[in-house]
């Protein structure tokens, strides 16, 4: 499925590092992303010919961004904000070039405006490469707030 990544996160692109939405699963509380890693991507190094394996982070956050906006079936993108992150673990140094990695993020709780999700990643032979937990924040009103979601 090819959803419009410019509509549902508030990132305009080179920023928006994911490729596609594979899979969201609202019973499950769960969603499924897609990255290939290719040489024009904002984090590519050519040195190590791929991106850093710390950038499993941000492919996390903005797989989370894809499952916030489509539990609330918003009709444009709301800024959230990354809390922090518990035990990032990665068993890769890179994520390589032309390789295809799989992103997954499990609400696994929600109170108040503060949800947390185990995040894993994986490889195209589907063995977990990365997990961690990130913990996010996104207010109700904060478009009222004054934030700018044009990066």
């Amino acid at each position: 499925m090819n959803y419009d990544l410019e509509k549902i996160l508030p990132h305009k692109r080179p920023m928006i590092l994911i490729d596609d939405i594979i899979e969201y699963l609202p019973d499950e509380n769960k969603i499924k992303t897609v990255v290939t890693i290719k040489e024009k991507a904002l984090f590519y190094d050519k040195k190590i010919k791929g991106v850093s394996s710390v950038t499993g982070i941000e492919y996390m956050a903005q797989t989370v961004g894809c499952y916030a906006f489509l539990k609330d079936n918003l009709s444009e993108p709301k800024i959230g904000f990354l809390l922090g992150s518990r035990l990032y673990k990665s068993k890769i140094d890179k994520f390589s070039l032309d390789e295809t990695y799989i992103i997954e993020a499990n609400e696994i709780f929600s109170g108040n405006d503060i949800v947390s999700f185990d995040c894993l990643i994986y490889n195209q032979q589907k063995e977990e490469i990365a997990n961690a937990t990130l913990n996010v924040y996104q207010a109700k009103g904060n478009k009222e707030a004054g934030f700018n979601a044009e990066v």
